[in-house]
């Protein structure tokens, strides 16, 4: 075994390699490399592996796309992997855009199922890598690579769906930047997560000193632009759009604040700037509205068990897009190698069971804005 050896891996003769109980954290590439007789290296393949992950009791089918940021904090001159999960099945094609809308000449790259053929748009720059499975490496970031990134899936049915994903840098760790990115026009959401209910501001930064004027946008589907409000320094006047509600309020320094957010208030937001020489900058943002979780239960297969049997454990929850985390006796659970977890983490399996195993399970369920903690399970277990 070597250093990155978990215990839940077993190598074979004929070189093949089984990973066992695999989560999210061993997505990414495996190399197998082999050396004759002469300790020479004789062939390195790679490969991708890409664990997928489904609500319990959600077949794959109604699972959301989304993509991960990997890693979620970078700085210049990093390579990046915008990971896709849950892509659909029934897939006729992908499509990766730079920007926050969809457009021909903004396309990154586009990769054909059935054929498995890659081809490149205006915006790719050489340092992109398209993977079959809808993921997006970038190479050697670098500043202008910040801001939305969208992929377009395109169904057999021709059904089309949109999923962003918001790449930034860390210049805290990279002084060469700093005056780059200064200049840039950016929005931050605060809070970055928003709750049902509460007030959100889309704070602006960098807003050009020789501002003409500004407008306010939400995204719609097919990439509409509806507009909330613009302001004209010329005038001094904010003006309404189709898209305003009483709940949002525009401030002069180029702010938006929306009050009282709802579940169809998340989304993409555009910002477009007009300076004095009529040239135009867009920035973007997009608004995650989550609901506070409700409790969560247990279900078990038996309370009663006897040694050397097996219990599943499972955590039933009315809420979607949660993460979960097993709790024994009071403190977080230590799995062994006899506990199994599905992907999803919503079930937990003990296979064989043991006398040490009889106690107290909850489940805890959570998103980024709340968690909560089923009443306790007690398990006991017999002599055989």
């Amino acid at each position: 075994p070597g250093p990155l050896h978990s215990g839940r891996e077993t190598v074979y003769h004929n070189g093949s390699l089984l990973l066992r109980n695999v989560t999210r954290k061993d997505t990414g590439f495996y190399t197998l490399q082999s050396l004759n007789s002469h300790e020479d290296i004789a062939s390195r393949t790679t490969i991708y592996l890409h664990v997928h992950t489904s609500n319990c009791g959600c077949p794959s089918t109604c699972a959301q796309i989304t993509i991960e940021s990997v890693p979620s904090s970078i700085v210049e001159g990093e390579s990046v992997l915008l990971v896709v999960y849950n892509l659909p099945e029934n897939l006729r094609a992908f499509f990766w855009y730079k920007g926050g809308i969809v457009s021909k000449n903004i396309e990154v790259a586009w990769h054909q199922i059935a054929r498995n053929t890659t081809g490149f748009g205006p915006a790719y720059s050489g340092r992109e890598i398209v993977y079959s499975n809808g993921s997006l490496l970038l190479q050697n970031v670098t500043w202008k690579d910040t801001g939305f990134y969208t992929l377009r899936t395109l169904s057999r049915d021709l059904e089309t769906e949109l999923v962003r994903v918001q790449l930034q840098l860390d210049t805290s760790l990279s002084v060469c930047c700093n005056s780059l990115t200064s200049v840039q026009l950016m929005i931050e959401p605060v809070p970055q997560n928003a709750v049902k209910g509460d007030s959100v501001l889309f704070l602006v930064h960098n807003l050009p000193e020789d501002l003409r004027a500004f407008a306010w946008y939400k995204l719609g589907h097919n990439n509409q632009k509806f507009k909330i409000a613009e302001f004209s320094r010329v005038t001094n006047y904010i003006t309404h759009g189709p898209a305003y509600s009483e709940r949002a309020v525009v401030y002069t320094n180029g702010s938006l604040l929306l009050q009282d957010v709802m579940q169809t208030d998340a989304g993409v937001y555009v910002l477009q700037t007009l300076n004095r020489d009529f040239k135009t900058e867009k920035a973007y943002v997009q608004l995650h509205v989550y609901k506070p979780v409700t409790q969560p239960f247990i279900q078990v297969t038996s309370t009663t068990v006897t040694a050397q049997s097996s219990v599943v454990f499972t955590c039933l929850s009315g809420d979607t897009g949660v993460s979960i985390c097993w709790i024994f006796n009071n403190r977080n659970l230590q799995l062994t190698e006899r506990m199994t977890l599905s992907p999803t983490k919503c079930q937990l399996s003990i296979d064989p069971v043991r006398r040490e195993d009889a106690g107290d399970y909850q489940c805890e369920v959570f998103n980024p804005v709340s968690s909560r903690i089923s009443l306790p399970v007690s398990l006991a277990v017999t002599n055989e």
